[in-house]
């Protein structure tokens, strides 16, 4: 519970310390005293965000500070335990704003975060100010407060979860989609093109040996009719050059056998012949490889012509033409990697498609059983606040999924990051008339009567230690008033639960009463804070909520028959 806040230098306060009791206490004063500025130190103490324009006229900080006990075993102790922070001894929330408009966090005296000191008082107090009315109007705040009432944090969190893992991946999905699209449209052409470099199966080189290859055929007749007469010299002719070496050899032979120099002029002779006999055979060979055929001719320039005009389109030289070939390749391989990228993807989006669809679901059949029982709670509630009649509901409704990039169920719903649901009170405030959403139908006094029977419900089902409610009575009077000012008291009995107020009929049910005031002193305004004790003091302000300036006996009278009507 909150046992003691201090503020220092904040608005109109200068300097105020509060020590709190447990159970039910109410803060009373005029119009502008103070009362909603300390509900604002509260709401920055549990973690709000801070503003320069807080710091009081003329000083550098603003010092807020609130002690807490807390239990042993509570989530706070144990989360303080987590951050190695000593909380055996209660929680010191102290918070440090300066005129530039820094803020500095401490928790026990040690330097922290905004974020870890939300996390540490989200359990110990929870603040309904005059801003929750409007807050309950917005349809957008309805499911917050459902999922807290039916307890699905958990499910909730899943769901997002899920939902955060999925989004990014269909964003992939359709960025490689749009990509494969737009390079789909040029790969027919780039299969056009290899395939047209691939028929023709060129090879390395193979322009240059094209191009000797037809300067041979373009000189075959020339070379068949040289090549023909050197082996008719050489052989085939009568005189030809090997019938005279063989003449000129056999007479040497006769005339050799009594000179041996003239046999080594035989050998060397026979040696000739042996040599122009193989030339001449090798010419002979050679001349049936002639390609005289003129359709050859044709064949080489027609294959030297369309390895040309690759090379235009592709070259200039057969090596750029190749690497050209192997880029084409690499890019129509990508394009089949990103089909594979997306279908890999798509199986994993399916996979998450079918667990986001499961825990939505679950979510969903949580919530609305939530939703019976927080109707039903809210109606017997609304019943002790004077609105016995009146109807309370919640209503679920769907988004149907539009388009290839919602997130749905296997029927079309349509899912967020807060799972499938669209969830919006209802009110009927009088018998006969239809269910109406409730910016259609509440009025300022039967919005703070829904305030208060929802956080009545709520504070079954949620740990909170203390409950802060800042001018729950707006916009009602009579008997119900004295009905809220029995249900702040009921509530009190649970949790210690503080109230600004300006009604007597809710604040006789208070234990504890503080009495707020402003006064002016050498032109600063200045904010005190005084605990009413049981007895006169108390009787004099309950009066002035009655009456006004101008007490009277009888107002004193009556101030005194209220005080002793609550304590009885």
């Amino acid at each position: 519970m909150l046992s003691a806040l201090a503020i220092k230098n904040f608005a109109i306060i200068d300097d105020v310390q509060i020590s709190f009791k447990d159970g039910f206490s109410v803060l009373t004063g005029e119009t502008g005293a103070g009362k909603s500025i300390i509900i604002e130190a509260v709401n920055l103490l549990l973690g709000s965000r801070a503003s320069a324009d807080l710091v009081r006229a003329g000083c550098d900080n603003a010092e807020l500070e609130a002690f807490f006990d807390i239990e042993e075993q509570s989530k706070t102790a144990k989360l303080l335990k987590n951050q190695d922070i000593d909380g055996s001894e209660g929680l010191i929330v102290r918070r440090v704003i300066s005129s530039s408009g820094k803020s500095r966090v401490f928790i026990n005296s040690r330097q922290s975060t905004l974020d870890l000191l939300k996390k540490v008082t989200r359990d110990l107090a929870g603040i309904s100010s005059q801003h929750a009315h409007q807050g309950l109007l917005k349809e957008e705040n309805h499911l917050e407060i459902l999922d807290e009432f039916a307890d699905t944090a958990h499910l909730k969190n899943e769901v997002k979860r899920l939902y955060q893992t999925i989004v990014p991946l269909k964003k992939k999905i359709r960025e490689l989609t749009q990509s494969l699209d737009e390079k789909r449209k040029e790969q027919d052409f780039l299969e056009f093109q290899t395939n047209e470099i691939s028929a023709a199966d060129i090879l390395p080189n193979e322009d240059e040996d094209l191009e000797k290859k037809r300067q041979t055929l373009l000189n075959a007749s020339k070379i068949f009719e040289a090549v023909n007469r050197s082996i008719h010299e050489i052989h085939d002719r009568e005189g030809s050059l090997i019938e005279k070496l063989s003449f000129l050899k056999n007479n040497m032979e006769k005339l050799g056998e009594t000179e041996d120099t003239l046999g080594k002029t035989v050998q060397k002779l026979s040696g000739t012949i042996f040599d122009l006999q193989d030339i001449a055979d090798e010419l002979r060979e050679f001349s049936f490889t002639i390609d005289l055929d003129p359709a050859s001719l044709e064949m080489t320039d027609q294959r030297l012509d369309l390895i040309s005009k690759l090379k235009r389109k592709y070259g200039p030289s057969l090596e750029d033409l190749f690497s050209a070939y192997e880029g084409m390749q690499n890019r129509l391989s990508q394009t089949t990697g990103t089909a594979e990228q997306i279908e890999t993807l798509e199986k994993d989006v399916n996979e998450i498609l079918k667990h986001i669809s499961q825990k939505a679901e679950q979510l969903s059949i949580l919530r609305k059983a939530g939703a019976k029982t927080l109707s039903r709670l809210a109606g017997k509630e609304l019943d002790a606040l004077e609105m016995g009649n009146a109807k309370f509901e919640v209503c679920f409704s769907h988004q149907i999924a539009t388009n290839s990039d919602d997130i749905s169920t296997p029927d079309q719903k349509k899912i967020g990051s807060d799972g499938m649901d669209n969830v919006r009170f209802l009110l009927s405030p009088n018998p006969g008339e239809a269910l109406k959403p409730l910016v259609k139908i509440a009025s300022g006094g039967e919005l703070s009567r829904i305030v208060l029977a929802l956080k009545a419900v709520l504070s079954k089902t949620r740990s909170l230690e203390t409950l802060i409610f800042d001018e729950v009575d707006a916009g009602i009077g009579g008997a119900t008033s004295e009905k809220v000012g029995l249900k702040l008291n009921q509530l009190s009995k649970k949790h210690q639960l503080i109230c600004i107020t300006h009604l007597a009929q809710i604040a006789k049910y208070a234990e504890n009463q503080f009495r707020i005031s402003k006064n002016v002193i050498d032109g600063r305004t200045f904010t005190t804070i005084v605990p009413l004790e049981q007895g006169q003091a108390r009787i004099e302000e309950i009066a002035r909520m009655i009456g006004g300036t101008d007490i009277t006996g009888a107002t004193l009278s009556h101030a005194k028959e209220l005080l002793e009507q609550a304590s009885s």
